[in-house]
Parts: C-alpha cells; sequence; structure tokens
C-alpha cells in the first residue's frame, strides 16, 4: 500500500527557471516581523590594476560583505519607539552597512540574498562603491 516517491519530480526547478524575469522577482520572500530583505550587491570582477578575480576570491568577497542593498522591510521593522525613538534607520532601496556573515543567506535564482533584522543595520552609504571589509 506504501507508494514510492520519486524525487527527481520532488526538485524538478524547470517550470521555475523558464519564468520571465517579472515573475521571479515575484518569488522574492516577503519579510515578516522586524526582518529586512537585502541583496548583496555585485563583486567587482577585477582589481585596480585590471587583473582579474578568481571566482573564488568574488565568492568570498559576496560571503563577507558589509554592504547590502535593501529590498524589503517587514510590516514591524523600526515600529518600536523605545528601541528607534528617532525613527527608521534605513528604507528600500538603501545600501547598508552590516556585519559580515549578517543575517540569514539564501540563493534565489543564483543570486545570494540575506534576511537580517532591522537593528543589524549600522548605518547607510550612498555609494557603496569601494567600501571594502578589512
Amino acid at each position: 500500500m506504501s507508494e514510492t516517491l520519486d524525487l527527481t519530480k520532488a526538485v524538478d526547478l524547470s517550470a521555475l527557471m523558464d519564468k520571465s524575469q517579472e515573475e521571479k522577482a515575484k518569488q522574492l520572500p516577503q519579510p515578516s516581523g522586524y526582518r529586512i530583505l537585502c541583496a548583496i550587491p555585485e563583486q567587482e570582477k577585477e582589481y585596480d590594476g585590471g587583473i582579474i578575480k578568481a571566482d573564488e576570491t568574488i565568492r568570498y568577497e559576496e560571503v563577507l560583505t558589509t554592504v547590502l542593498f535593501v529590498v524589503d522591510m517587514g510590516p514591524d521593522c523600526y515600529k518600536d519607539a523605545t528601541r528607534f525613538p528617532t525613527g527608521p534607520w534605513c528604507k528600500q532601496g538603501d545600501f547598508v552597512l552590516v556585519r559580515p556573515n549578517a543575517g540569514t543567506r539564501l540563493v534565489i535564482h543564483g543570486r545570494e540574498f540575506r534576511i537580517i533584522n532591522d537593528d543589524s543595520v549600522e548605518g547607510v552609504v550612498q555609494d557603496p562603491r569601494g567600501i571594502k571589509r578589512k
């Protein structure tokens, strides 16, 4: 009476990958509570001198980046007036500074995102180019 589960069908993502960019964008998770959904900015492919970076180096820089782009914010972000008496620390569309490895890492269609807490934001920058972790 037990039925065998075909795992190849359980993880078939081909229909998902054939969707338009707009449909893929709708698949981003909605942050809940006081969480912020952030995208990792594209890393530069070359050093200042023109030498091409190894894929491993680019990946390392992405994982340990301190600059994130705010994609969406949960409904409770910065609502606690006692913790955030001056109001929100960032808004959708900002580049924010966070600690390396902050938040929950997830990959959607080959692009890495992070879900961070609203109090993980340490600053907002206008132009993230040139900001590196030490």
